[in-house]
């Protein structure tokens, strides 16, 4: 069982009850966490928080999880369909030694996946996960009797998640605004329209009726044309897309022009630093950012730090340098004040809580970045660290560099998991940024 490299980016994914996401690894995988994350105090019976989103696959895998960890004599405490930052937030509000998530965040429906956090609801580092793996195939020392753990079940997590929002944007501050949210039928469905409601705003529910089948399908943050539509039906102020498990967001302005990542996360930096509430007036994003990003930063006289992809990162350079606010184009945006995770739910409150601060539409706050084309490719090599060590690659690069003179950027990037480059261009045109594309992309091919 004891297999190596089993979590990715964001835990273990894969197609549930499949070749890998089977039941079977569900009750090993929780186990070896229940094991491995109570280590930090001996004393008492170890408690885990597990939520799901609502894929049909979630009940199995949380009959699993929950099997899994009472095994190994720790406490299971359900607290049903919600986003994982609200089942982040319960590790740390409960003080239990790990949280468990069944999802696949924005996979399609047949998709599952386990994201672990420890105590304190935070994301796993890579030791702790390579420790979690080597332990999957330990069946040793199992409790009997009494030592069995024990099920509860939390039946108001989503208001204790709720509240814990509106101790960022208090009730009634959005009052005037009206908002179109997708909850792509995922985890957000329940919270999301209450938590914008109570905090004052006009809500228009879009998508919030999971039946286990239906989520991300066709909706949500990855499908952004039926948001778009109902903003502009509804007159509304702006929209708010979430993913299956909220924990990122994007949005959509009144005319229902899209607002990325780089764009939310702009106009944060820049109300966090109107208010002195960013640290040290840096925002940490990742390499993917646009240029746009990085330009609008200098003006407004914010420093951008850049991590690899991958939220994880960004919470690293974060804890490391006590950094205020981080993310991704995705829509990934981490508060470390009031989140230990991505928090879709939060990043939308505080969006809208700057639109009403200063009543400007979202179309003038995001306008702060003008994002530069982006095109990227993904070109299919025999062996990804032969191209990455090639001088005809480099050379290549450094030429197209050199003829974008600082008015463009390029990044190549192996992929972590296939032989594939990433070929990353931005360019003042969209034209010129294809044809720098498509010509590194044939050295990277020929260089294969």
């Amino acid at each position: 069982m004891g297999r190596r490299h089993l979590f990715g980016t964001d835990g273990v994914r894969g197609l549930a009850n499949g070749e890998l996401l089977t039941p079977e690894l569900a009750v090993a995988v929780a186990g070896s966490a229940a094991r491995v994350l109570a280590e930090r105090d001996r004393s008492h019976r170890p408690v885990a928080v597990v939520g799901r989103d609502p894929r049909a696959s979630g009940e199995m895998l949380e009959a699993a999880v929950v099997a899994g960890l009472t095994a190994a004599g720790a406490d299971a405490v359900r607290v049903g369909v919600l986003p994982t930052p609200a089942v982040a937030h319960l590790v740390a509000a409960l003080d239990a030694d790990l949280g468990v998530m069944i999802s696949a965040s924005h996979n399609p429906m047949p998709d599952n996946g386990i994201k672990l956090f420890a105590a304190g609801g935070h994301k796993l580092p890579d030791a702790v996960e390579a420790a979690v793996e080597a332990g999957l195939g330990d069946t040793s020392g199992r409790p009997t009797g009494a030592g069995i753990g024990r099920v509860r079940d939390l039946p108001d997590a989503t208001g204790r998640y709720v509240e814990h929002l509106l101790r960022s944007t208090p009730a009634g501050s959005l009052a005037g605004l009206r908002v179109v949210v997708d909850c792509a039928h995922g985890a957000a469905s329940g919270a999301a329209p209450e938590a914008y409601r109570r905090a004052g705003a006009d809500v228009v529910a879009l998508h919030a009726e999971p039946d286990g089948l239906n989520i991300n399908d066709g909706v949500g943050s990855t499908h952004l044309d039926p948001l778009r539509a109902a903003v502009r039906e509804h007159g509304a102020d702006l929209g708010i897309a979430h993913d299956g498990d909220a924990d990122r967001c994007l949005a959509v302005d009144a005319r229902g022009e899209v607002v990325d990542g780089d764009q939310i996360l702009a106009v944060l930096a820049v109300a966090m630093k109107d208010a002195g509430e960013l640290t040290h007036d840096t925002l940490v994003a990742t390499v993917m950012s646009n240029l746009g990003l990085h330009l609008a930063m200098e003006k407004a006289g914010i420093a951008l730090r850049t991590t690899a992809v991958g939220d994880r990162y960004v919470l690293e350079e974060l804890r490391a340098g006590g950094f205020a606010l981080g993310g991704e184009q995705s829509g990934h945006v981490v508060l470390p004040a009031h989140a230990t995770t991505g928090d879709g739910l939060l990043t939308a409150l505080r969006l809208m809580a700057r639109m009403s601060a200063t009543g400007s539409p979202l179309a003038e706050l995001a306008g702060v970045v003008t994002p530069l084309p982006q095109v990227l490719r993904n070109v299919t090599v025999a062996d990804k660290d032969a191209v990455a060590a090639s001088a005809a690659v480099a050379a290549a690069v450094a030429a197209e560099e050199a003829a974008l003179a600082g008015h463009g950027r390029v990044l190549l990037r192996p992929s972590g998991t296939e032989q594939l480059v990433r070929v990353m261009v931005e360019a003042p045109t969209q034209e010129q940024a294809d044809a720098v594309a498509l010509r590194l992309a044939d050295v990277v091919a020929a260089a294969r």
